[in-house]
């Protein structure tokens, strides 16, 4: 599967209407960026079970913005809409693969409770 470009129109679509989805944050004149584009690229092909979007952070500043993109590249990792890792940096093949393996394994209706938790007790603290 080849890589989708995200833009603020179909950004949220695309992040709660699949199970996982990737998002490479980068921009046309950043090396490192240029540098994990295949690497990024290679991986789509061998997970066709995953969404891999890219994001161009000229294109989309107020996505970026939105998202708190302060380096690129910048990988993010959603599973059924939750933001399981972001994490500034070119990745080797092998750390993507681990990222996304990690990914796949997580028991999801644990990760909710969790979720669930950390929002009641900020909202208690709110208080």
């Amino acid at each position: 599967m080849a890589t989708v470009a995200l833009t603020k129109d179909n950004f949220e679509e695309t992040v709660t209407g699949n199970d996982i989805v990737l998002v490479d944050w980068w921009a046309d004149w950043c090396g490192p960026c240029k540098q994990f584009g295949p690497t990024y690229e290679k991986s789509s092909e061998t997970h066709t079970d995953v969404v891999y979007g890219k994001i161009d952070t000229e294109d989309q500043p107020e996505l970026s913005a939105e998202a708190g993109i302060q380096s690129i590249p910048t990988l993010m990792a959603f599973r059924d809409g939750i933001l399981l890792y972001s994490q500034p940096g070119a990745l080797p093949a092998a750390a993507l693969e681990e990222v996304i393996s990690k990914v796949k394994e997580l028991d999801m209706d644990e990760v909710r409770k969790q979720v669930e938790a950390e929002e009641a007790k900020a909202a208690a603290e709110a208080e």
